[in-house]
């Protein structure tokens, strides 16, 4: 018999579909916080206030495991806990569902079908890489910019047009979408200014790489356009890492 027992805080969005995943697969799921809950569940990333997680956590054991994105409040650390938002497989397929969810963003404003569509994918880390190849697949003429002459000709040898992001500005003029997966300063408001009319700027990267008063900001997409998919993923990843047995959990 699974003795774990699970409590999600707060449970909405994605740690509902979350906690109903881990039900499925024969956890016991706790509707109040006891020192019977074995393994605490929080956001990811942890949005819950530090006074609120104070409280949360008096009402646990001093023994519960807990799981979250970004867990840096002190009473958590007094715990054994996994950070997701350290793990790479989960890195990974997060990104996978940020590049769809995000494709989904511009498809509903575009007014055009992705074949043939000129789209510049700024980055070449985790999202980048999961965007220009759901981009190529749905036919997408693709051009990924990234910083590192090695990256460029990974780029091109994939079949993508590779670009440094500090080309010309007047070059911006091609692409009818410009995803940023940056989290710096990489295209100015001044280069943006060469973008032909309607062009939509979609903003992904954690802090701004794009300037401008047209940019869509586009962040923490899976809990927000797709929870059931985003807490599938934690709820997998976290009986991953209890099975993984590490750090205790």
């Amino acid at each position: 018999m699974n003795d774990r027992v699970f409590f999600a805080a707060p449970r909405s969005g994605a740690l509902e579909f979350a906690a109903k995943e881990l039900q499925l697969r024969g956890m016991t799921i706790a509707d109040t916080p006891t020192d019977a809950v074995t393994h605490l569940l929080l956001g990811v990333p942890c949005c819950t206030p530090d006074g609120e997680l104070d409280i949360l956590l008096k009402k646990l054991s001093p023994e519960v495991k807990i799981f979250g994105g970004n867990l840096t409040h002190p009473g958590v650390r007094q715990h054994p806990f996994r950070d997701l938002l350290r793990d790479e497989r989960y890195l990974a397929q997060n990104a996978k569902i940020t590049a769809y969810c995000a494709m989904n963003i511009a498809a509903g404003r575009m007014g055009v079908i992705w074949d043939g569509c000129p789209v510049l994918v700024v980055g070449w880390g985790r999202i980048g890489k999961c965007l220009a190849r759901l981009l190529q697949a749905m036919g997408a003429e693709v051009t990924v910019a990234a910083r590192r002459e090695e990256q460029r000709a990974v780029i091109a040898a994939l079949g993508y047009t590779a670009e440094d992001p500090k080309m010309p500005g007047y070059m911006l003029c091609r692409y009818r979408v410009i995803f940023n997966t940056v989290p710096s300063p990489v295209l100015s408001a001044q280069m943006l200014e060469h973008c032909r009319p309607g062009c939509l700027k979609i903003e992904l990267a954690s802090a701004p790489g794009m300037e401008g008063d047209d940019i869509i900001p586009a962040r923490r997409l899976p809990g927000i356009y797709a929870p059931e998919s985003s807490g599938k993923l934690i709820a997998r990843t976290v009986l991953r890492m209890c099975a993984e047995r590490e750090v205790g959990i």
